[in-house]
């Protein structure tokens, strides 16, 4: 699983040096042998769909997450995101909120935020894997030197982009980002233990402002109906 090809050809050049490193080669072992236990989430070949999705160079926005939904048929390699026909987790449900709120877009009948993903926001969680059931089960096991090289390759770019840090969490990467050179929205997170916070934060409309600034199309935040 060390091998560069795992990784989407568009990323290989600024992250393939990880996949050498000792510590990717003992978290390649470790998530192998929790697959061999039972069910990890997401399967194996989704595991870096953020960044198939999401080539390098077409990154406009990085939304951070922190690690994958552990419910069976949620998590697929996208933070916040669930495939079509599963229910919208809790989060998602009020930022879908917010989003009607802040920009008058109908609240979708889906999960599935691929249409984000395609227009370069990246959806990348902190940690790319998860054991079915257990929240944070695959914390501090190496992803997250992974994903920090991620966030760094991003912020080394000529081309600026808006980095979206929502939760003391995602703000604990600020030191990764220039951000003389780089836009930053930072507010609470959409978990419903913080979504107070969170609701009228306006975030779609900070990061719109941003991405124009820095001379890129904005984001169509609207997630078409799937039913």
């Amino acid at each position: 699983m060390t091998d560069t090809a795992m990784l989407p050809e568009s990323w290989r050049g600024v992250l393939g040096d990880e996949l050498q490193k000792p510590y990717f080669a003992q978290l390649t072992e470790f998530v192998e042998e929790e697959r061999a236990k039972g069910p990890v989430y997401p399967p194996r070949e989704e595991v870096f769909a953020a960044l198939d999705a999401t080539p390098y160079d077409k990154v406009k926005v990085l939304i951070l997450g922190q690690d994958p939904y552990h419910g069976e048929g949620q998590g697929h390699g996208l933070c916040f995101s669930v495939r079509p026909g599963v229910r919208t987790p809790p989060s998602l449900r009020n930022i879908y909120k917010e989003m009607q709120e802040e920009l008058g877009h109908p609240v979708p009948d889906n999960g599935y935020l691929m249409p984000w993903a395609e227009q370069g926001v990246l959806l990348l969680n902190a940690v790319l894997t998860v054991r079915a059931g257990e929240a944070n089960s695959h914390k501090g096991k190496g992803w997250e030197q992974f994903t920090d090289a991620v966030i760094k390759a991003v912020a080394s770019r000529p081309d600026p982009a808006v980095f979206v840090l929502w939760g003391n969490y995602a703000q604990k990467k600020l030191p990764l980002i220039d951000e003389t050179r780089h836009a930053v929205v930072k507010g609470a997170h959409p978990s419903p233990l913080s979504a107070k916070k969170f609701f009228g934060s306006r975030p779609f409309t900070q990061i719109n402002k941003a991405i124009a600034e820095q001379g890129h199309d904005p984001v169509d935040w609207r997630i078409p109906n799937l039913g």
